[in-house]
């Protein structure tokens, strides 16, 4: 599974996959969050000038199938979207992305990658703990961590569980 960085032209095809996986939402009872609109192509384009939009293409295709956006803070790479289209899950797709984000927060010098997530979705918080995340308590969390919780809280994410979790980038 190839890993590039994201192009300008890529950035399209990544609100088109935010939106194919935001439907996998709507059976949970969540459709808030299947017709939530994808980040936009300037959000999108900071990632990518700053060096932390990466793609994963299909083997066979070539296709962009999935993406990866972050920034550091406070000291870690925070995941701000790691989003895989579901034609393509279950494949290890977003557990590649992963691993390349961590590569990278280990050259940029920063010691762990952090996200915020909802808890009992299962391809969410189980997953990542599967993954070697695991979930911070409140005293743990750091001023930017409390920060992007405040903005998905204002958001409306907090009508369903969310948590902050974080493994260390060498795992």
């Amino acid at each position: 599974m190839p890993i590039r960085a994201a192009t300008p032209a890529d950035l399209p095809l990544l609100q088109d996959i935010e939106r194919a996986a935001g439907e996998l939402f709507r059976p949970l009872g969540m459709p808030e969050i299947a017709d939530d609109a994808p980040p936009s192509l300037n959000v999108l384009e900071r990632f990518r000038q700053a060096g932390h939009a990466w793609v994963a293409e299909d083997d066979a295709s070539g296709r962009v199938v999935a993406y990866l956006v972050g920034e550091p803070v406070d000291g870690a790479f925070h995941i701000e979207q790691v989003t895989v289209h579901p034609d393509a899950g279950r494949r290890g797709v977003g557990r590649a992305l992963i691993a390349y984000a961590a590569e990278r927060a280990r050259e940029e010098g920063l010691t762990a990658l952090t996200l915020t997530t909802f808890a009992e979705v299962p391809w969410n918080a189980p997953y990542y703990e599967r993954l070697g995340f695991r979930v911070l308590t409140g005293p743990e969390l750091t001023p930017g961590l409390r920060k992007i919780r405040a903005a998905e809280a204002e958001h409306g994410l907090d009508r369903w569980p969310r948590v902050c979790m974080r493994r260390t980038s060498d795992t």
